[in-house]
């Protein structure tokens, strides 16, 4: 009687287990093979997934926010081992709670996924491109330089000395300070002149006055200018 009594109940427990998983209408050898109960869970997370339980991996960003657009569902398989996911359809489908985990750590750790994905596929360029380097992978030239373009070159200048300048600054700083032209010329760190420019004056200055001030500006210019080249070249060359 026992016996019986317990047959009955697995009988039961079988056809509630056929009506969990939906295959109740098969025949009883057919209820529980292998297909079938891959396709029951199937729909059972079909379900899940309509219930928000499994988010696909195109609203992963809507959980975690710096995620972007660009496939982070497989980025976070791979680079984090992520593991509660699965593919429906060509779409990956990913566990709720444990992206909400994946984030809060994310967080925690200030990794910003977006940027951390940019990084990673930057880094990959980068060694790719020394490898094909390595590799002598032929890449298209930027430049083409002619075959017969050669020997275009010029000897260095030999510079005015040094002391040439220096009298010509000179006789430029008698004629500042004989015509008084600090009333007309501005000199900026004792190497730039520059004549003052007064809306409202300029037009009372005598023509030739003007035209002395800015000669005197481009000589003084020019010879201060020389002045520093000599000194660039001399630091650079020993006599």
């Amino acid at each position: 009687m026992e016996e019986d009594k317990l047959y009955t109940e697995l009988k039961q427990l079988r056809y509630l287990l056929a009506k969990v998983v939906g295959t109740q209408d098969l025949p009883k050898r057919d209820q529980f093979s292998k297909e079938a109960v891959k396709k029951a869970a199937s729909e059972f997370r079909k379900l899940q997934t309509q219930r928000g339980e499994w988010v696909p991996e195109d609203d992963i960003s809507k959980i975690i926010r710096t995620a972007g657009y660009h496939r982070p569902g497989r980025f976070i398989i791979e680079k984090f081992n992520f593991k509660n996911y699965f593919i429906r359809a060509r779409t990956y489908y990913f566990s709720r709670i444990d992206l909400v985990a994946l984030n809060k750590e994310l967080k925690a750790r200030k990794i910003n996924l977006g940027v951390y994905m940019d990084l990673e596929e930057d880094k990959e360029k980068f060694h790719k491109y020394l490898n094909d380097l390595r590799q002598g992978k032929k890449r298209r030239p930027r430049f083409k330089i002619p075959e017969n373009l050669t020997d275009i070159t010029s000897e260095p200048y030999n510079h005015p000395p040094k002391e040439k300048v220096l009298k010509h600054i000179d006789s430029l700083m008698e004629e500042f300070e004989r015509f008084k032209l600090n009333e007309f010329i501005d000199i900026f760190h004792d190497d730039y002149a520059r004549v003052k420019h007064i809306y409202y004056f300029d037009r009372y200055i005598e023509p030739v006055k003007r035209k002395q001030c800015d000669k005197w500006c481009f000589e003084f210019n020019y010879a201060q200018t020389a002045l520093k080249e000599i000194k660039k070249i001399r630091s650079q060359v020993i006599y």
